[in-house]
């Protein structure tokens, strides 16, 4: 049991090592001051570009890969959950910690990139067809929150789908709830209407 807590604290602390602030220390400027005020790579993107918005995503998803992995290889045999359960555990907590940074005054971003970090371990099948949704509805829409959205519900049936374990089942409902829940100012722009596009990448509407 010591061990377990012990890894996921650890995933908790890394998770709340943020890469669009820790990168944003080395420019003198806290992206929380910038656009939408989230600690997040859509909005490290919109206000400081594409060579740091890659930083912080690189950081935000290989945290959630570490701490997915060192729970995964040191789960205790005789611990109260399988290795695999502790790593979809690790990753949540991870992304949690990335949400609300201890290192940051608990402001932090939105936890995708970081759920998507413990997919890359422990479920990478996973990883194409969420890419594939989120990359249509943000060319259909120009949303990036409801791309977001969208794709990490489709864990939900995805699950179902390729009748995963009882872990994955969990992390499927788990992921899409905390996306949702960060994602709720978005949802509410969105249905008043108010809510950013990025034009650039709706490649339809520019042929119309």
């Amino acid at each position: 049991m010591p061990t377990t807590l012990v890894l996921l604290l650890f995933a908790y602390l890394l998770g709340s090592v943020s890469g669009s602030l820790l990168l944003g220390r080395f420019r003198g400027v806290d992206i929380r001051t910038r656009g939408s005020g989230n600690a997040g790579g859509t909005n490290a993107l919109r206000t400081l570009g594409w060579k740091f918005a890659l930083g912080v995503v690189v950081i935000d998803i290989g945290k959630g890969v570490l701490a997915t992995w060192l729970a995964l290889t040191f789960a205790p045999a005789d611990g109260p959950w399988a290795p695999r359960a502790l790593g979809f555990a690790a990753a949540f907590v991870a992304a949690m910690g990335h949400v609300w940074p201890l290192w940051h005054g608990f402001r932090g971003g939105k936890g995708v990139g970081t759920l998507l970090g413990g997919l890359v371990v422990l479920w990478p099948l996973a990883l194409l067809p969420l890419f594939l949704v989120w990359v249509c509805v943000l060319v259909a829409s120009g949303y990036v929150g409801l791309a977001s959205i969208i794709a990490t519900a489709c864990l939900v049936p995805l699950a179902v789908w390729t009748k995963v374990d009882l872990p994955a089942q969990v992390f499927s409902v788990a992921a899409p709830l905390l996306v949702v829940f960060t994602h709720r100012a978005n949802v509410r722009r969105l249905l008043a209407g108010t809510e950013s596009r990025f034009e650039r990448v709706r490649f339809w509407r520019r042929r119309a």
